[in-house]
């Protein structure tokens, strides 16, 4: 109970147990209803909840009003209760009104008819949204978690320390926020994409299980699950192999799940990445739907069909029970789209009621193909099968991408499916410019020890001791097992076409260090907003966050960015071009 000088019980609060007592409440007015001049009904709001107050005589307040209200706590007339309000039972009587703060009149509606409001109104006047019942729970939800987080990792004994928000521009992927020093004019911090580099130094300095909610910066495009900045648990632990470091984070997410809803997730699951893409396409795959890929390489081995003949990968997946709702302008679509992500077409073939396959294509497979396809697929009638014949990894992505356009609910709709997905490639694609390979994660992730051998003989096989957290096809986060020792890290360095010189430049106050005595370790990171989104039943993640920017990373609210004035600018030794025509 919030109880203040000021009230004595919380709007939400109150119930059958206490009529007949004399309370105070704080709060908003939600509405005013009059009937006659002798008689008020005024509706209170605090983010418990409503209460129903009965004013004897007329009350000069209005919707927003800021007011403390005393009276008695009685019963509803027969007849007269709110069965859609935990107070609605009861409300109070013989009051006495105090008007703290009078109000404007909102932009929008300080309750669910908000929804439909444009979202920039409620970002220009987030203050007014946060209000809301919706916001409110989030919030709670957010907090929620935080704490059990938090009370997860110190019963681990992982130790919460503080890392810089200005710190050396380091080449970890993503565009960085840079910020221009005025003590040291031309020079720029940057804020910090991740802690990654210190949590690794305090596994050097002895500190054995670091965590830490940290605040992370990226200058990345923006979407439904992404933010300039964001929050994320940020994990690090010595002497610790890649079950050591899932376990810890498993217990982690599963004390968040339970705060928020009661209920123990089952454990999480787990798959390497070469089954993820192999049955899913795609390395952050949902769970909760079927239509996985099914392997047709085999099938069409020896066909006379010239789109499937001598392809690498042929694979398919069976659009259950959508033939019909599929028309002809829909399949078209589907089908620019598969060219569009790399692939030479698709096709696509629909069950018929007599079990028969019906497409342009299906006059080029044999009976014996369409045959097989049929029970490959456990297709009946009304069933649309789509195939894509290319490279694997095309084949895989957009059959992937197809099967969450066409089969995947909203992520926040249950069963909550975890899954650790495992064994990334160390290295993935080629860079244009130098013809090395790229890293899949960063060139610190340990491979995997069965593969040191194809370092040097094939460096794409390499898998990495890396890892990500997914939860109904959102990727949490992820993490790895790191290189403690210099000839391996020269090894990756190299392979990456990275000279000893050049990391010496790049990462020496990182890697010096490590001479020392770095311990093995490894770690992970989570974005919190992301769990906090779904587990809300939010598809949006600034639906969880208390002042987000826009897509375009706008604050609607405050204005930011602005930009700097003349003096600023002179300060900071910096001059700017002028906006584009």
């Amino acid at each position: 109970m919030s109880t203040t000088s000021m009230r004595t019980h919380m709007c939400g609060e109150l119930r059958f147990s206490e009529v007949d007592k004399t309370v105070s409440v704080c709060g908003w007015v939600a509405s005013r209803r009059e009937h006659g001049s002798q008689l008020s009904f005024v509706d209170v709001r605090d983010h418990t909840g409503v209460i129903q107050c009965v004013v004897d005589n007329e009350v000069d307040v209005r919707s927003e009003y800021v007011v403390r209200i005393t009276g008695v706590v009685r019963a509803r007339l027969e007849g007269t209760t709110n069965i859609n309000l935990p107070t609605g039972e009861v409300e109070l009587g013989e009051c006495v009104v105090e008007v703290l703060r009078t109000a404007e009149p909102p932009p929008f509606p300080i309750d669910s008819r908000a929804d439909k409001v444009d979202e920039n109104t409620r970002l220009q006047h987030r203050y007014l949204d946060i209000r809301r019942e919706r916001m409110q729970r989030n919030l709670r939800v957010r907090a929620k978690v935080n704490s059990a987080i938090r009370g997860a990792m110190e019963a681990q004994e992982f130790v919460e320390v503080e890392t810089p928000m200005l710190v050396p521009s380091t080449p970890e992927g993503a565009r960085e926020f840079l910020v221009p020093s005025r003590k040291d004019p031309g020079s720029f911090y940057a804020l910090p994409q991740s802690p990654q580099l210190f949590k690794q130094l305090l596994m050097v300095a002895g500190v054995d299980r670091y965590y830490q909610i940290a605040r992370c910066l990226r200058d990345e495009d923006l979407r439904a699950d992404r933010q300039y900045e964001f929050m994320q648990l940020d994990a690090e632990m010595s002497f610790a192999s890649q079950d050591d470091v899932l376990e810890a984070i498993s217990k982690a997410v599963e004390a968040a799940a339970f705060a928020v809803t009661g209920e123990t997730p089952p454990p999480i699951e787990r798959m390497t990445w070469r089954d993820a893409m192999e049955t899913y396409g795609v390395d952050k795959p949902d769970l909760r739907f079927g239509m996985t890929l099914v392997d047709l390489t085999d099938v069409f081995s020896a066909t006379e069909f010239k789109a499937f003949s001598g392809a690498a990968s042929i694979k398919g997946i069976n659009a259950s029970g959508k033939a019909e709702e599929m028309g002809r302008n829909k399949l078209d679509g589907l089908t620019a789209k598969a060219k569009q992500m790399g692939a030479k077409g698709l096709v696509w073939l629909k069950v018929a009621a007599d079990g028969t396959l019906d497409s342009p294509v299906a006059k080029f497979l044999s009976a014996d193909e369409q045959a097989e396809l049929v029970q490959r697929f456990a297709a009946v009638a009304g069933d649309l099968i789509l195939i894509v014949a290319d490279e694997w990894d095309i084949t895989c992505e957009v059959l992937g991408t197809l099967r969450n356009d066409l089969g995947r609910p909203p992520v926040w709709q249950g069963p909550y499916r975890y899954v650790w997905v495992t064994e990334f490639p160390l290295f993935v694609g080629v860079d244009k410019e130098t013809g090395k390979p790229k890293p899949g994660h960063h060139p610190f992730c340990r491979p995997h020890p069965e593969d040191l051998d194809k370092f040097e003989t094939d460096p794409m096989s390499v898998r990495a001791l890396a890892y990500d957290l997914v939860l109904n096809g959102w990727e949490l986060g992820s993490g790895s097992i790191r290189i403690h020792e210099s000839d391996l890290q020269r090894r990756v360095f190299n392979a990456l076409g990275i000279s000893d010189e050049e990391a010496d430049k790049k990462f020496g106050f990182f890697l010096r260090p490590f001479e020392y005595g770095a311990p093995p370790h490894g770690g992970f990171a989570f974005g919190i907003d992301r769990l906090v989104a779904i587990i809300a039943g939010e598809e949006n993640i600034r639906e969880v966050i208390a002042f987000p920017k826009t897509q375009s990373g706008t604050d609607l609210m405050t204005g930011a960015p602005t930009p700097p004035n003349a003096k600023q600018l002179a300060e900071l030794g910096i001059r700017v071009l002028p906006p584009k025509a």
